[in-house]
């Protein structure tokens, strides 16, 4: 294998990419969502902000069906999120004006069809598809030094012009694979893996900060969650 292919093999990891509708909804508990929730446990509405104002239903993931989940979250069934309106602070762990669900696959989940009138997201579904070679940014994406300094010499030697010629960035909403950092990465915390991105998405009216995204992290040992976003 050459130097390139190698460096490349390291690098790349899997994610569950998502397109915005273009297909027929169905309303089963195995749909994933944007700008809408319809999975919710028996005693379960619509969570509060700080200022106890209902939430926006943000998205919707079944994992179970879906190509690629990290090894952490198999054991999840459903995910659902939602966001306040004053978007939360950076590294913010889940009910700080955001809200993750998580739904074992022995839980019970009802179907409850609950609308925040105030929310300006369009709800649609999401179609999965998979992706085997997301790369993280060159600058703090998460690369380690020994290949940054692989590729540097691969650059120098004029065997690449560029990082980026070489790679591929899924920039969209997805499972696993890197976040997309707009600036420098950044590290969520000791035990912290990222899980997720929900990205800003034209068709369901969802616009984060200059176009980017929210990133979620997960702590396997805690099951805490944390958000990160950044801007151009």
């Amino acid at each position: 294998m050459d130097t390139i292919n190698r460096i490349k093999k390291e690098i790349e990891k899997s994610a569950t990419l998502f397109e915005t509708g273009e297909f027929r909804p169905e309303n089963k508990k195995s749909a994933s969502w944007i700008g809408r929730v319809f999975a919710y446990g028996a005693d379960e509405g619509i969570p509060e902000d700080s200022s106890g104002i209902p939430m926006l239903p943000l998205v919707q993931f079944y994992l179970p069906i879906l190509p690629f989940v990290p090894e952490q979250v198999k054991g999840i069934r459903l995910l659902t999120v939602f966001m306040a309106e004053q978007i939360p602070d950076i590294l913010a762990e889940s009910g700080d004006n955001y809200v993750i669900r998580e739904y074992r696959h022995k839980e019970d989940i009802i179907i409850k069809e609950l609308e925040n009138p105030n929310s300006p997201l369009k709800p649609f579904p999401l179609q999965a598809f998979l992706a085997m070679d997301d790369c993280p940014l060159w600058d703090g994406g998460g690369l380690e030094p020994r290949l940054e300094e692989e590729i540097f010499q691969l650059e120098k030697s004029g065997a690449i012009e560029s990082y980026y010629d070489i790679t591929v960035q899924h920039y969209g909403t997805k499972i696993g694979g890197y976040p997309s950092f707009c600036q420098s990465g950044i590290n969520f915390g000791e035990g912290f893996e990222f899980i997720f991105q929900v990205a800003s998405d034209p068709k369901a009216n969802l616009t984060i900060l200059d176009g980017g995204s929210f990133m979620f992290a997960r702590n396997a040992a805690t099951g805490i969650w944390r958000l990160y976003y950044d801007t151009f």
